[in-house]
């Protein structure tokens, strides 16, 4: 009888969360535009910046909305995060509120980019069953994530005594899945999609060694990568991000670290 075929190599598919930063010099988002176009690792890497429009301190801003559109001119896929003030969770805002917020920042990148955005993440993880249907009739598709750097910043930390440690954790996961068949499988890979968080300063310095995390727990766990193990080509990571999109609310999703517990 004949064995099954093994599972597709995997690609990583990078993503970063909360951004642009909008300091005027050191900024963490140019440092990893600059990082990914040229590192030992692979150059001209593509991610998702799932962008904040109209953040006080980022996207609201003329230095924030520069980046945004240096993002898209470089290749990368520009997707929505927010379109308010702060960090606001869609989850408790009326439905109002929210498609309101939604269509304002359609409309932001929009005329940043001259492209409507067909991603988005909600902040904090937090969705239901009312935000996805408002993500939806915006024209947007949600994406969550396989792996997680935690890098976000909490109380003002902002580093990390676990980077690898806490990738292996959470590709060691997602193995799970990737072995019994259960990732969607885009152009010969399976996308692995990990996120950051670019207005981290700490990520910013560390981006590279964080790409250089990725490629060895993957060896370490025996997960054969594709001959280019980061996308590098918007379209196609655009379509990767599609297919690992989730459409229904009703089916439990791993969220990171205890968002999942709050939320669901």
């Amino acid at each position: 009888m004949a064995q099954d075929a093994p599972p597709a190599p995997i690609r990583f598919l990078l993503t970063f969360d909360d951004g642009p930063a909008a300091a005027d010099s050191g900024n963490p988002t140019v440092h990893i535009l600059e990082t990914l176009a040229s590192n030992p690792l692979q150059d001209h890497i593509k991610a998702v910046f799932f962008t904040q429009t109209r953040a006080w301190h980022g996207g609201g801003t003329e230095v924030g909305r520069g980046l945004i559109r240096r993002e898209y001119d470089e290749g990368h896929v520009v997707a929505l995060h927010s379109a308010t003030t702060f960090h606001s969770n869609h989850r408790f805002m009326s439905r109002a509120t929210l498609d309101e917020s939604m269509q304002r920042g359609v409309d932001d990148l929009t005329a940043i980019t001259g492209v409507a955005p067909k991603l988005v993440r909600p902040p904090f993880w937090a969705y239901d069953a009312g935000t996805l249907e408002s993500y939806h009739q915006h024209g947007m598709r949600m994406l969550l994530t396989d792996l997680n750097a935690n890098d976000g910043k909490i109380y003002g930390v902002n580093f990390s005594w676990h980077k690898r440690s806490n990738m292996l954790t959470h590709l060691a996961e997602t193995r799970k899945r990737w072995a019994a068949g259960a990732m969607p499988v885009v152009d010969g890979s399976t996308p692995v999609v990990v996120t950051f968080h670019d207005v981290n300063t700490y990520t910013s310095r560390h981006i590279q060694e964080y790409l250089e995390i990725l490629l060895d727990v993957a060896h370490e766990l025996d997960m054969p990568l594709a001959a280019k193990p980061f996308y590098d080509d918007r379209a196609e990571l655009e379509r990767a991000a599609l297919a690992s999109t989730v459409d229904d609310a009703s089916v439990k999703q791993h969220l990171p670290g205890l968002w999942g517990w709050l939320w669901q």
